[in-house]
């Protein structure tokens, strides 16, 4: 006998058919546009030799773009984060670190220019300390332990097209400085968009500022495109710390890397305690599935600041020291063909930074530490504030110059043992005389003065440091004469104010 089986159905909604079908016409037809639109882009990528790659990132970020997406992140998806591990409690973890050693790289982020400094070569080539540049600092850093702990320990630098032959000639002077992968990669170059029209910027005086570096999130797709990555796991290396190259205070701390290894971690982040001045910067937090994140001010709906800024709620911040397992990092590469899906930072600008009238523009960047979100089972581990010394203004280079700070024989930078357990002097120095660094240079012609008792330094107006001068608790300087103020210790032996 024959079965025949019946079933009830529904009747079907024509109208709602009709509404699915329009959007999902008006959707092709809108993503159809976007990417008439994007071809421009894509052409002037392709003549200028961009990987394949970085183009589909670039397209993945241009939408966004278009679709106005805010990036926000509100705080039922960013909850805080309590009870790290601090780097004090891993002592135990320094052998592990030992034998981890030689299989671990140091990455160095070094495209930066110091703009906010009035500068245009690389920030790492400023004396810093003892006639030192922050490179070779650091490239003694590596040296010493290399000589120490008998292992490889390579140093590869993350240049930009606009760092990178000034960076490669001062490491060529170092002769003994040599290894088995290269000692630096490029950083990609996106186009600067047109902020009124959303077409690729062209700029004949300077073609060169048509371009821009994508952020420092880049460093993951740069090290696949270059082939540096695969070279690195070709000669066994399988961790890597990676921290900005104007931070001195990074440097490879066995316990961590013990506690990073033997844990097996994807990716770790070195975060620090957050304080009423790193209010506003981005923190660390907790996503609704349990994963870590870092959340910026810019992704924070502006009707949630006053919990974005509460240090009590979110206590920790993102030192951008990170360290990052090679064959996890290999693994997600592969898997989305490079385009990670950082969140986006849309950042607008003059298209020309010396005339800042100049025609406006968007620069779509990503942060590398955001990456901590792509790794299910990252970690982060509470560090101290002698970790994170980075110099992102005039204010910051002062200090590390003074004798609040002293080079080490081992060529790391500390704050000196006299201050007993105080934090760095905070000065603020007028921008209008000292914001630029040859303006820095200019006031404190032959000496900087001893900060080494000072709490917090003041000065407002133009005034010349001219010689050895001792400047001790809170100082407040100021002058409002029409002719510079010169300051010497043949005037006043010190100056002092309880």
């Amino acid at each position: 006998m024959q079965s025949i089986i019946t079933t009830k159905s529904k009747p079907i909604n024509h109208r709602n058919v009709t509404k699915q079908t329009s959007k999902q016409v008006n959707d092709s037809v809108q993503a159809a546009e976007w990417d008439t639109q994007f071809a421009a882009f894509a052409s002037k990528m392709r003549q200028a030799n961009v990987p394949e790659a970085v183009i589909r990132t670039f397209h993945y970020y241009y939408t966004q773009l278009l679709r106005g997406a805010t990036g926000y992140v509100p705080a039922t998806e960013a909850q805080p984060v309590y009870d790290l591990p601090a780097v004090d409690d891993l002592g135990a973890y320094q052998t592990a670190g030992q034998a981890a050693l030689a299989r671990m790289a140091v990455i160095k982020l070094n495209g930066g220019l110091g703009t906010t400094m009035g500068m245009q070569g690389p920030k790492s080539l400023i004396d810093v300390k003892a006639g030192l540049t922050f490179l070779d600092i650091i490239v003694r850093q590596i040296l010493t332990m290399r000589r120490e702990h008998a292992v490889r320990l390579p140093l590869v630098l993350m240049n930009s097209f606009n760092t990178q032959t000034q960076s490669r000639a001062t490491l060529k002077t170092y002769r003994d400085f040599q290894q088995d992968v290269p000692l630096d990669f490029l950083q990609h170059k996106t186009p600067k968009i047109w902020q009124d029209d959303l077409t690729p910027v062209s700029w004949p005086d300077d073609p060169a500022k048509e371009w821009c570096p994508p952020g420092h999130g880049d460093i993951y797709l740069a090290l696949q495109t270059s082939g540096v990555l695969q070279q690195l796991l070709a000669q066994g290396y399988e961790y890597a710390f990676v921290s900005n190259a104007d931070n001195l205070g990074a440097t490879v701390d066995l316990s961590i890397l013990g506690y990073f290894a033997s844990e097996k971690l994807p990716f770790l982040m070195e975060v620090a305690e957050r304080t009423p001045a790193d209010s506003k910067g981005g923190h660390l937090a907790c996503s609704a599935t349990g994963g870590l994140l870092l959340r910026e001010v810019a992704q924070c709906p502006p009707e949630e600041l006053a919990a974005f800024q509460d240090i009590q709620r979110y206590c920790y911040f993102n030192t951008n020291n990170l360290w990052i397992h090679l064959p996890s990092l290999k693994q997600i590469l592969d898997r989305q063909q490079g385009v990670l899906g950082l969140p986006l930072i849309r950042n607008e600008k003059p298209v020309d930074p010396t005339q800042p009238d100049s025609r406006r523009v968007y620069q779509l960047e990503t942060a590398m530490g955001h990456a901590i979100a792509l790794f299910p089972e990252a970690q982060a581990v509470q560090v101290t504030r002698n970790r994170f010394l980075p110099v992102k203004n005039t204010n910051d280079l002062l200090a590390l110059w003074s004798d609040a700070y002293v080079l080490n024989d081992d060529y790391t930078i500390t704050l000196n043992p006299v201050r007993q357990g105080k934090q760095a002097p905070l000065i603020d120095l007028d921008k209008n005389y000292y914001g630029l660094f040859d303006q820095l240079k200019a006031h404190f012609p032959h000496a900087v003065p001893s900060l080494v008792h000072c709490d917090q330094l003041s000065v407002k107006g133009d005034i010349y440091f001219d010689d050895e001068i001792v400047l001790e608790g809170d100082v407040v300087l100021e002058h409002y004469g029409e002719e510079p103020l010169v300051l010497s210790h043949h005037a006043t032996e010190r100056i002092l104010q309880p």
